[in-house]
């Protein structure tokens, strides 16, 4: 295809990913109950191989050509670097502060027990030439899955916390709190990660100092240097135009920069984010950037895994096993070390529970890990699959479960702020 039709079926594809995930967002949101994010991830499976290509094979061939793939990559991370960007702005390290004992408990609960058995289920299936790849190594393949099993879906939290009415709770303020530590370790740990995918060590010491350096810069040097660009917006009530311009560059140059020292684009996305000034500034960039982002570019990225997302793979007794067990880890490591750790630091029952299934949720944040285990070549497109599938279930579950066992926000109103009585 030439690159006129190249850009001529881009457009087709963008109306018809939007079309689509706006259709699944209404039907799933009254079936389930579901955020229209979780619609999206539901959408971008739909549109894959896994029933799209299966039913309509001709079609899908036709609407996503293998050409076409490199340009909705490209406009996948814009989408993601815009994301996680904006999930660095809305990072509070207020709420650390607040609850922090708790909070630290159950986020090295949340990361070490699933790291712990993801390492433990990766070793069993390491030489499996169907989930990783022939280059990857026991020790790789180990750190890799433990660094999958172990993310949290910071973002839906958030999401599920304001929805729920309980962002100003203690239960929301411990869960949000634990979350954020959670991500943040996890983004360290798949930092180390790729590093130690590399060939010779001194690629991975330059990775990971650089990452350091530019962790250090962000907070010692650009923190300061971007006070009076908050302090302008305080005082006009808007960001100017100029502004948001440097914000943007500077956003770039960050991607870039961690893209190069072979980390990767949303690292630097979300540390930009982290050292954002807060207040007015951070509310005008919310507002500014997340419509688009959400509404437009974000769908490409659950299209483009959804494309990657090949449940046919799954296509054996043993596979279908190993997709089970894979989503036991993941429940029993995050649901149930989060529900340990809370309980241990004096959490109620109920509390401790509602934490230990909102943690388990992992939402977007696996598959950007899976994206990035894909494109690496540490994983294969079966693995991917198996993982996709785990993240889709363990972010479905979330929401039902959690009012089964906290009540909905017309059943706590009702009740006078309080959780009915738990069911049986």
């Amino acid at each position: 295809m030439t690159p006129f039709e190249l850009s001529v079926m881009f457009f087709l594809q963008m109306a018809f990913i939007l079309a689509v995930c706006r259709v699944c967002g209404i039907i799933f949101k009254r079936l389930l109950g579901q955020p229209q994010v979780v619609c999206e991830m539901i959408a971008g499976v739909l549109m894959g191989p896994s029933l799209m290509g299966w039913m309509f094979p001709e079609f899908s061939a036709w609407l996503f050509p293998a050409e076409s793939k490199p340009i909705l990559f490209a406009v996948c991370q814009v989408a993601l670097v815009l994301y996680m960007f904006l999930v660095g702005v809305e990072f509070d390290l207020d709420l650390l502060k607040t609850r922090k004992k708790s909070a630290a408990s159950v986020s090295i609960a949340g990361i070490a027990l699933p790291f712990v058995l993801g390492m433990g289920f990766a070793y069993f299936i390491a030489h499996d030439n169907r989930l990783f790849a022939e280059r990857t190594t026991d020790l790789q393949a180990m750190l890799f899955l433990g660094a999958a099993m172990s993310i949290t879906a910071f973002p839906m939290l958030a999401r599920i916390i304001l929805e729920q009415g309980l962002a100003k709770t203690s239960l929301g303020t411990l869960v949000l709190a634990a979350g954020s530590i959670d991500d943040a370790i996890a983004w360290c740990v798949l930092a180390f990660v790729l590093a130690s995918f590399k060939s010779e060590w001194t690629i991975a010491l330059f990775a990971l100092g650089g990452g350091l350096a530019f962790v250090g810069v962000c907070f010692y040097v650009l923190r300061p240097l971007l006070r009076h660009l908050g302090e302008q917006t305080e005082r006009t009530g808007r960001i100017s135009e100029s502004s948001l311009a440097i914000v943007l560059m500077l956003l770039m140059l960050a991607a870039w920069f961690t893209d190069v020292i072979q980390l990767y684009a949303v690292f630097g996305a979300f540390v930009l984010g982290v050292v954002m000034p807060r207040g007015k500034f951070a509310q005008e960039l919310h507002r500014i950037i997340f419509p688009i982002t959400t509404v437009l570019l974000l769908p490409t990225f659950f299209t483009y895994s959804g494309l990657n997302t090949k449940i046919g793979l799954v296509n054996t007794p043993e596979l279908w096993m190993l997709a089970g067990i894979a989503l036991l880890v993941a429940c029993v490591g995050k649901g149930f070390g989060c529900y340990a750790a809370a309980r241990l630091n004096g959490e109620p029952h109920r509390e401790a529970l509602a934490i230990g299934t909102l943690m388990n949720a992992r939402g977007l944040m696996e598959l950007i890990i899976l994206n990035i285990g894909l494109q690496k070549g540490i994983i294969q497109p079966t693995l991917f699959t198996i993982m996709a599938m785990m993240a889709i279930i363990t972010t479905l579950m979330a929401t039902p479960l959690f009012e089964r066992i906290y009540g909905t926000p017309a059943s706590r109103a009702a009740s006078g702020g309080l959780p009915p009585p738990l069911r049986n």
